[in-house]
């Protein structure tokens, strides 16, 4: 059985996610503390979604989350070499900047443009950035909360069992904060390479879309892109980020990197409510 798209966080009942990879480790940019980050809420035409990384290249400094969070089709529409995505340009509101984006990739948009016809990217090839407003620049840090890092990223795929981290932003949880990092396993590489499922506690919600997986060495691994139904009920599909980027820089889109952040630190529960059981751990 197919999976569905999480395009906003008001989505009634089980949403359903998607995902994809990027080309070579994007440069440092140390540990700076600033409002415009890794798992952000940003808002498109009314849905709601979480931020994965930051990324630059020579122009322009930019924030990624999942290409169908600018899509204009239902909430189950999958293939992104078929389904509607809002136009270049669209202004996205992104938590802690003082100006609006403008998007500025979509992985949808361009696998339209150019005719892709492999299904597994149609299906998974779910990235899109928004460039920052160079006045919002100085409040940027590229560091995931709470667990640190990108610390490079994951050209090799993730094998069964390699432990995963990730933050989420979803309105759902009215901004408790202390459900938002979340750790677990990836079940390995499938869909060509393109896509990771994985367990975690708590599994991604509808407004966690798009945000950021790391490795168990911290290194950017994907991006939350699908729920699957079967034959992993409840996993989340992951998708590779080195993929996804590689296809943006082949085909005509930014020629960005992802920025690295600060110390990756795993050893650390997630947060929780009483001070002992993590509520994100396995």
């Amino acid at each position: 059985m197919r999976t569905g798209r999480l395009l906003t966080a008001a989505i009634a009942g089980i949403g359903l996610f998607a995902a994809g990879l990027v080309g070579g480790p994007g440069p440092s940019a140390g540990a700076a503390v600033g409002d415009i980050r890794p798992g952000v809420s940003m808002i498109t035409n009314g849905a709601q979604c979480t931020a994965n990384f930051i990324y630059r290249d020579a122009a322009s400094t930019y924030i990624g989350y999942a290409a169908h969070c600018a899509g204009t089709g239902g909430a189950t529409d999958t293939d992104g070499c078929r389904s509607g995505s809002l136009p270049l340009g669209t202004p996205v509101q992104i938590d802690g900047a003082e100006f609006p984006g403008a998007l500025a990739y979509s992985s949808w948009a361009t696998m339209q443009a150019v005719g892709e016809t492999d299904a597994d990217a149609c299906n998974f090839n779910d990235l899109a950035l928004v460039r920052l407003d160079p006045r919002d620049l100085a409040d940027v840090s590229p560091t995931v909360p709470h667990w640190g890092g990108p610390s490079d990223v994951n050209t090799g795929g993730a094998g069964a069992l390699t432990t995963v981290y990730s933050y989420g932003n979803s309105s759902l949880r009215q901004g408790l904060e202390l459900l938002s990092p979340k750790t677990g396993v990836s079940l390995g590489t499938t869909g060509g390479g393109w896509t990771h499922p994985v367990y975690t506690v708590t599994p991604g919600i509808p407004g966690d879309s798009g945000s950021a997986f790391l490795d168990d060495q911290g290194r950017a691994l994907g991006v939350l892109s699908t729920l699957a139904l079967l034959p992993t009920p409840l996993a989340n599909g992951v998708s590779d980020i080195n993929r996804m980027v590689g296809y943006m820089q082949a085909n005509g889109g930014p020629q960005a990197e992802i920025v690295l952040g600060g110390p990756f630190n795993p050893s650390q529960l997630p947060l929780d409510l009483t001070g002992g059981l993590g509520l994100g751990g396995l």
